[in-house]
């Protein structure tokens, strides 16, 4: 291509110089460097390269830009869906600067083409997909034979891993040690000899969504943004003769999310006896993670608005995770919502008053997630109250809602808090959001934490005891998944993991379990889960209705639509919340003389909690809707916690 003269390349690379000698802006501007793979980093490799003033390239992509590629990859916009990769990031590299020189390779490199491909190449720049190993090993290989230096860096979580190979020096194939392995072992290989130091493991919030099975897994633009920049370097000190890059067996890896750098020399590559001994470990976990089922694939069909917001809307929470409602879709603006309730569950004390709580939280998330698409909800009542009509309709007027932001932030967390009490802002926000038909009774120093951490161990051990309960927890405990979304992941419920080991062998039979309890007398339990962080909390809340009213279904709805904005508020507010609602179904039951079990001791404890929560809370367990421990959280990841059904499993 004849270089355009009116495009005036001193002025527009002038701010490099200073850090780059004009002559060196100049040597720039004849070299060419070849990239493989125009996605993740292969784009913005070559978008970077071409700001630093680089003057040819060498191209290839044989893939075409879909939605998958949107969270990441620097040619992936509405316009380009479905246009080749190559043929995108050159319209865009031109864009800066028109009087490139760039040849493009749209099927790809091939071992018929590959000489072709870095023909007069100064440098070789990797953007090949991770799993693309026999392809990548051929162009190492070739740019060793034909002495062009070579870099790849791949993003790895938050941050990047990057080496430079010198034709001079330790190969690729000397490096990761490929030749003759498995599929498998060649991914762990490459894998370990890139981040012999798995920073990203003690943040991966979902290790689910590592999808071996089909080839994919988290990555964020970010980390591709930071591969270009150490790239970027490493090209302009290789390209311009300026000093040491540290190639293999140096590996160079930085990480931003734990603030932290390695540049590490490995002796021996992947052949040195620390490295064997991890990939025959991370080669385990690899088939195990590749044997799982695949996620289901992203859904390319945009969703209608109504769908949108229910997508919100199904993050409402629920006793259990257990989701009680079906969504029905009648039109553009309408949707009928269908609570169901389980009289099989023992937790479904008061007529299902936990579901009816739980409706009014879905309805008023419904609301709030509404307001972010400009709509407003109004409800048309029906004879059937477990059958909810909205109408959510366009509102000029409407601005997203304050909380809209930590609807599926806001979690259920069972741990430790800090032992700070809450301030009057934060109990003056918590309070007001409530409205007027629930009271709100604070619980708060040693003393008063300790008493209703009583109340919940009692409860604990009526509920460990309770042969009714056993089924409901085998059901409702999920051991495999850090996410769930049908139940409760295991590690979430508040044990240490010996104690879970334990657990989850006795739950296997009841007569196990009962034998357990009769040992321990579920006090393991009740100090794990009750009085330690019942001691350890910012304080305790009791949520009342106004005494002498009577509840039905619409109270209750009300009033669970308040306890969601309440949580809501208490997420924005930077704290997390604990139900305790154990001790007001048992006290109920208790209050009432409930028969709710075969166990001939548990009404006694029962009849003896209701007691002891008049005492403590100074209010009978009638008039008690929600009790709940809040407070100020450690700086901790939640990685396990209660996810969602996907949506379409909860579409009639």
């Amino acid at each position: 291509m004849e270089r355009s003269r009116e495009f005036p390349y001193d002025a527009a690379f002038d701010r490099n110089l200073g850090l780059i000698a004009d002559w060196e802006q100049l040597a720039l501007r004849a070299k060419r460097v070849a990239i493989a793979g125009m996605g993740g980093v292969g784009g913005v490799h070559l978008l970077t390269l071409a700001r630093l003033g680089i003057g040819a390239f060498t191209i290839a992509d044989l893939d075409q830009f879909e939605f998958a590629n949107f969270n990441r990859q620097a040619g992936a916009m509405t316009g380009t869906i479905g246009r080749d990769k190559a043929a995108v990031l050159e319209e865009m590299a031109r864009d800066i600067n028109p009087e490139l020189h760039i040849r493009r390779f749209d099927n790809g490199v091939t071992v018929e083409t590959i000489d072709d491909f870095l023909a007069g190449a100064d440098l070789y720049v990797d953007g090949l997909d991770f799993f693309v190993l026999e392809l990548r090993r051929l162009v190492f290989a070739r740019c060793a034979a034909l002495g062009i230096p070579a870099i790849t860096a791949a993003p790895i979580g938050m941050g990047t891993a990057y080496i430079v190979f010198d034709p001079k020096g330790m190969s690729f194939e000397q490096y990761f040690r490929l030749e003759g392995q498995s599929e498998t072992q060649q991914r762990v290989r490459f894998l370990l000899g890139f981040t012999p130091h798995l920073m990203h493991n003690a943040y991966l919030v979902d290790p689910a969504r590592v999808d071996l099975a089909r080839k994919r897994g988290p990555s964020t633009v970010a980390a591709c943004q930071l591969c270009a920049g150490v790239m970027a370097v490493a090209a302009l000190k290789i390209l311009l003769r300026r000093g040491n890059v540290k190639p293999a067996p140096y590996n160079h890896q930085f990480d931003p999310y734990p603030g932290r750098f390695f540049s590490t020399r490995l002796r021996f590559g992947n052949g040195g006896p620390l490295q064997r001994l991890k990939i025959a470990v991370a080669a385990g976990l690899y088939a195990k993670l590749a044997a799982r089922p695949g996620l289901p694939g992203s859904p390319e069909v945009p969703r209608s608005t109504i769908e949108e917001i229910l997508n919100l809307a199904r993050w409402a929470p629920s006793g259990d995770n257990t989701q009680p409602w079906r969504f029905r879709v009648v039109d553009g603006e309408t949707v009928a919502i269908q609570i169901t309730h389980d009289p099989g569950n023992l937790y479904e004390y008061r007529m299902g008053e936990p579901t009816w709580l739980a409706a009014g939280g879905l309805i008023e998330t419904l609301r709030i997630a509404a307001s972010g698409w400009g709509r407003a909800m109004t409800l048309i009542a029906g004879d059937d109250p477990a059958t909810i009509t909205a109408r959510l309709t366009p509102d000029p007027h409407i601005v997203p809602d304050p909380l809209l932001s930590f609807l599926t932030s806001r979690s259920v967390d069972r741990r430790a808090y800090r032992s700070r009490g809450l301030t009057a802002v934060e109990k003056d926000a918590l309070t007001a959001s409530l409205g007027q038909r629930t009271g709100l009774a604070w619980h708060e120093g040693i003393r008063r934490h300790w008493s209703i951490a009583r109340l919940s161990a009692a409860a604990t051990r009526i509920r460990l005891r309770c042969p009714e309960t056993f089924a409901i927890h085998q059901r409702v405990i999920d051991w495999t998944n850090a996410q769930s979304s049908t139940g409760i992941p295991a590690r979430a419920v508040g044990l240490s993991r010996p104690t879970l080991t334990l657990m989850r062998w006795a739950m296997r039979t009841q007569a196990r379990f009962n034998r357990l309890n009769a040992v321990d007398r579920s006090l393991t339990a009740a100090i794990q889960m009750d009085y330690l962080p019942g001691l350890r909390s910012g304080a305790y809340f009791v949520l009342t209705r106004q005494p002498g009213e009577t509840t039905g279904p619409a109270e209750l709805i009300d009033i669970g639509r308040a306890i969601q904005r309440f949580w809501l508020t208490a997420t924005r507010l930077g704290l997390v919340m604990q139900p305790v609602l154990a001790v007001v179904a048992f006290a109920h039951f208790g209050a009432h003389k409930v028969a709710f079990t075969a166990d001939p001791a548990l009404p006694a404890q029962t009849e003896a909690l209701a007691k002891a929560v008049v005492s403590t809370l100074g209010v009978s367990p009638d008039e008690i809707v929600f009790i709940g421990r809040i407070g100020e959280p450690f700086a901790r990841l939640p990685s396990h916690r209660s996810s969602r059904r996907p949506l379409a499993d909860l579409m009639d």
